[in-house]
């Protein structure tokens, strides 16, 4: 399975101590050095540039050679060499949560994968506690999606731990 990333889901899963639900999720995560430029500015947390200069082993960084000229100039840089990157090895999926590149992902008929769908497995495996990594989440600037659809997610969760129960 090809995963590349973006910055934000790697950035926001650090901050929360998560970041380790990647590799068990995908293997291997592919990503752009505009990311780990990005993950590494001055003004990044210092966990954050902590975490991406000691680099997992399972973090793998691969330059895109596609200069995807039509990527919208409105997105980041992160964004556009994480799309080209997509585009170039024929990706699974791409891990990113901004709207404009998300629906630059899906024109371009990449799969998206966001940081609540990230911890929504993650709690489906065992592997978190999704209530728990959502308030840690809150706790930061990430701007999260419409509360009706975090809200259906930890309902989701909340009826998934009730049928666990249930069966046991």
């Amino acid at each position: 399975m090809i995963i590349v990333a973006d910055t934000t889901p790697i950035h926001y899963l650090i901050l929360i101590g998560e970041a380790e639900v990647l590799k068990e999720m995908f293997g291997r995560v592919i990503v752009p050095q505009a990311v780990v430029d990005e993950l590494n500015r001055d003004r990044t947390p210092q966990r954050v540039r902590d975490w991406i200069d000691s680099q997992p082993s399972w973090l793998e960084v691969k330059q895109p050679s596609l200069d995807l000229a039509d990527v919208a100039k409105s997105l980041g840089k992160g964004e556009r060499a994480a799309i080209a990157l997509a585009v170039e090895l024929a990706a699974d999926a791409l891990l990113l949560d901004d709207k404009r590149a998300k629906n630059e992902a899906r024109r371009r008929n990449i799969p998206v994968i966001t940081i609540l769908n990230i911890l929504e497995t993650a709690a489906e495996r065992g592997w978190l506690d999704l209530p728990d990594a959502i308030a840690r989440l809150r706790q930061t600037n990430f701007y999260l999606p419409a509360i009706d659809v975090i809200e259906e997610a930890l309902e989701r969760d909340r009826r998934r731990k009730e049928s666990g129960k249930e069966e046991q």
